[in-house]
């Protein structure tokens, strides 16, 4: 299918074309709470020290903000969102959102269940990717000491030994089973030593095809600089370079640090400089096609517009296996669900795991719907408007 006509995200009747009268007004109730600044950081402590004591709130929050934002407790309980999802062409990307542990045998439990979202993804058009974070299977302390340079002890070689060998023995199997697999994107003080271990899976598995992929923070002021000599070692070395791009996730962290520590901060001066270096990353990718794979992982509809842009320029087709689109699941339905029907590749990340685990995420994505400065959330816009046409369509 190739572009004949500008995408457009305007379209709410098919952004919201998944969801009933009662499920819109669910979903406007709950942004509706999240625009209130004061009630989302009461809320959100309330419900850690709820849970925490063992009061009896787990049923409310799985049945409201968890429902919405994430897919279930378990893989199989993520089933319906999975189906839904495909019935409109939208994959899923089953993403287990458990975070923080220093444990060995939770690393292993970690490892463990990343392989089955692989095995479930398996011959599965409906889960195009499976993802995960070094951090889920390494000490993030392990991990710093490593980039720094900095003397092993007998025991952290041997963790570090365990820590590869647990990368791997995913990577291997997302290529055993076909499956492309994400390798999500961490703080600088140990995104070097996260960066090596993807180009070395890559190496071992992208000769064929693009099943690892490493992700870039665009964010960063060295990150376009970093993606082109991933480029250039791609070609040197023969393997396909797969690169999920997205702006990033620790600004505010990486600047307290860098001011903390006396170093210069390694975050773009502006959004401006971000947006940039994000679109000449897409133009990079596009202009060596012949060694990128993608996925634009964006919520903003100017730089989406501008991968849909260059694949018509490119003459390809919308569904080209290189170019993937993903948003998060439970937020920007306007740009997914119109990539969808425009016929282009489109997934959603779908977080799981159990609630009490699950809460430094949903914390998250609280406070990015909050409103700013007076103004309301982008989301809870959407939904106002969409039930107001349908309210006028009655």
């Amino acid at each position: 299918m190739q572009t004949s006509t500008k995408i457009s995200f305007d379209n709410l009747e098919i952004a919201f074309s998944s969801k009933s009268d009662q499920q819109l007004k669910k979903q406007y109730l709950i942004f509706s709470a999240m625009n209130n600044n004061a009630l989302v950081s009461f809320g959100t402590k309330f419900s850690n020290l709820a849970l925490k004591l063992g009061l009896p709130v787990k049923g409310i929050i799985k049945s409201t903000v968890f429902s919405h934002f994430c897919g279930g407790e378990n893989i199989q309980e993520c089933e319906p969102t999975i189906k839904s999802l495909s019935e409109f062409g939208i994959g899923t990307i089953l993403d287990y959102s458990v975070e923080g542990g220093e444990k060995e045998d939770g690393f292993d439990h970690t490892r463990d269940e990343i392989i089955a979202t692989i095995h479930k993804a398996s011959n599965n058009k409906a889960i195009p990717f499976s993802v995960f974070k070094i951090t889920g299977l390494a000490s993030t302390p392990l991990l710093a000491k490593v980039q720094a340079g900095k003397q092993l002890s007998q025991a952290e070689t041997e963790a570090f030994e365990r820590v590869k060998a647990r990368v791997n023995a995913i990577c291997k199997s997302a290529f055993d089973h076909g499956v492309r697999i994400f390798i999500d994107a961490e703080e600088t003080w140990i995104q070097d030593t996260i960066d090596q271990m993807a180009y070395e899976m890559m190496f071992l598995y992208n000769k064929e095809t693009a099943i690892v992929y490493n992700t870039y923070q665009m964010y960063r002021a060295d990150m376009l600089g970093n993606l082109s000599e991933a480029l250039q070692n791609a070609r040197e070395k023969r393997y396909y370079l797969g690169a999920k791009l997205v702006r990033g996730a620790y600004m505010e962290k990486e600047r307290a640090r860098a001011k903390e520590m006396g170093y210069p901060s390694p975050i773009q001066p502006n959004k401006a400089a971000s947006d940039r270096d994000f679109d000449a990353a897409l133009k990079l990718a596009m202009d060596n096609k012949d060694v990128f794979y993608i996925c634009c992982g964006s919520h903003n509809e100017k730089s989406t517009i501008y991968l849909a842009e260059l694949m018509n320029e490119h003459g390809l087709k919308n569904d080209d296996a290189r170019f993937f689109f993903a948003q998060l699941y439970g937020m920007s339905d306007n740009i997914s669900y119109n990539l969808a029907n425009a016929g282009y590749n489109v997934a959603k990340y779908v977080p799981y795991g159990p609630i009490k685990s699950v809460m430094p995420y949903l914390g998250r994505r609280a406070a990015e719907n909050t409103s700013i400065a007076g103004q309301s959330s982008r989301e809870f816009e959407l939904v106002k408007r969409e039930m107001a046409r349908r309210k006028a369509n009655k």
